[in-house]
């Protein structure tokens, strides 16, 4: 198998309009820097805002959605404070707060150890008991098999914005799971701090 390494951000935030917004913010990957969006809505349309074809064709290689659309994919503001996130069909201001209960714990694991796929295959029975629908290991189609080594973990405090022009509403759970792969988003909004490792038939 061949191994590639994704370490950046993700923000996973529900709305009371019932739209499900995931944000990527990859700072190192066999891509280069970029930013991703999943989009859920309210009917269930899963839908991949990517910044290229190279990006799309990734992504949507290892996740399940229904329309791909090619556009600017902008995300400014630190990785902590407020996400600015700009595409051609999505809006949305992200209001990170303070490290939670599980941010402590993670930051607690050296960053080696907490970053390995051996890592993950531990703490994959945890993170299933402790997060509904949140895994740390498993398949992603094509012949790939994904890892996800969580680093840290901050609530988010509000989310506002708009999508394909309609107003997303206040922050809500991210509830029901949006169905983009094996592993859901926490139900409640966060920004997690990560590592994915994504392995590929050689």
């Amino acid at each position: 198998m061949t191994r590639q390494r994704f370490e950046g951000a993700i923000a996973g935030v529900g709305s009371t309009s019932g739209v499900r917004v995931v944000v990527g913010r990859w700072e190192r990957s066999p891509l280069g820097a970029f930013a991703d969006a999943m989009v859920a809505t309210a009917e269930g349309r899963r839908i991949l805002l990517a910044p290229s074809h190279e990006v799309a064709d990734f992504v949507a290689s290892t996740y399940s959605f229904d329309e791909v659309r090619i556009e600017p994919v902008e995300v400014t503001g630190g990785v902590t404070g407020c996400w600015r996130v700009r595409t051609g069909s999505l809006s949305l201001d992200v209001v990170v707060g303070r490290r939670t209960w599980l941010g402590r714990l993670l930051r607690l694991v050296p960053r080696r150890l907490a970053t390995s796929p051996a890592w993950c295959t531990v703490t994959d029975p945890v993170a299933r008991l402790v997060l509904r629908g949140v895994r740390t290991r498993g398949s992603a189609g094509h012949g790939r098999r994904e890892f996800y080594a969580a680093t840290d973990h901050h609530a988010v405090r509000s989310a506002t914005g708009t999508f394909d022009a309609a107003d997303l509403g206040g922050l809500a759970p991210v509830r029901p799971e949006p169905g983009f792969g094996f592993s859901s988003t926490p139900a409640t909004p966060s920004v997690t701090s990560l590592v994915t490792t994504v392995e590929l038939p050689s």
